[in-house]
């Protein structure tokens, strides 16, 4: 269960970190416009439950990263706007961070930072020498190497979100999607990632494309 305090803290102590010291105002109410955004209707997979598990696998994976609070922001701000009808979600997410993080004093460079990174996660492709983008994607990505029951209601709660998806385009557009990832060299980037995770990422993401051939197959 995520809880909103512990959130808020969390918010406050990476933002006052990336800060480093410098002048800025009470982080409380962007932490709360921020945990407003992430309790909306019509999310069902990108919660607060969502949020917290990114920023518990930041934390994981934070010896990897070159500036750890500044993942952490670009955590928070990676689907402040989710609209699950809506290509745009993560360049109006960036915008947001662009927006908020300046007001809140956060320096002119990190703010561009946590933007790119938000950016980043269209693609989860970060490059060979991003190592904030590395632990951003493979924190974000996590959820694919769950245990049965948990990447179970993952594929659930994807379902629920894109309810108004007739079933035949949701498995479409849902195997294009896994056939996109997994044709990737690597679906992890930190080492922790490509070790602990990849293996079992994989092995769950190519059971469900299979299950979703199996529901598309005619029936006799």
């Amino acid at each position: 269960m995520a809880d909103p305090d512990a959130l808020r803290t969390r918010f406050a102590a990476a933002l006052e970190g990336a800060r480093a010291g410098g002048p800025g105002p009470d982080p409380a109410p962007y932490a709360d416009r921020l945990l407003d955004r992430w309790r909306e209707p019509q999310r069902h997979y990108h919660t607060l439950a969502h949020l917290t598990a990114v920023l518990d696998h930041v934390d994981l994976l934070q010896e990897h990263a070159a500036d750890p609070d500044v993942v952490r922001l670009a955590a928070w701000f990676h689907d402040a706007v989710y609209l699950p009808d809506r290509s745009e979600n993560e360049e109006r997410s960036a915008r947001l961070a662009e927006r908020a993080l300046a007001e809140a004093g956060l320096p002119e460079a990190k703010t561009a930072q946590v933007a790119r990174l938000v950016r980043l996660t269209v693609s989860h492709d970060p490059a060979g020498d991003d190592r904030d983008g590395q632990v951003l994607c493979d924190a974000d990505l996590a959820v694919l190497a769950a245990p049965p029951s948990v990447y179970a209601a993952y594929t659930a709660a994807v379902r629920e979100e894109y309810h108004f998806v007739p079933n035949d385009a949701f498995r479409t557009g849902r195997a294009a999607v896994l056939r996109q990832l997994l044709g990737h060299p690597r679906l992890f980037h930190t080492p922790y990632g490509q070790r602990e995770w990849e293996p079992t990422a994989r092995y769950n993401m190519a059971a469900e494309l299979e299950m979703l051939s199996l529901d598309d197959s005619p029936t006799p």
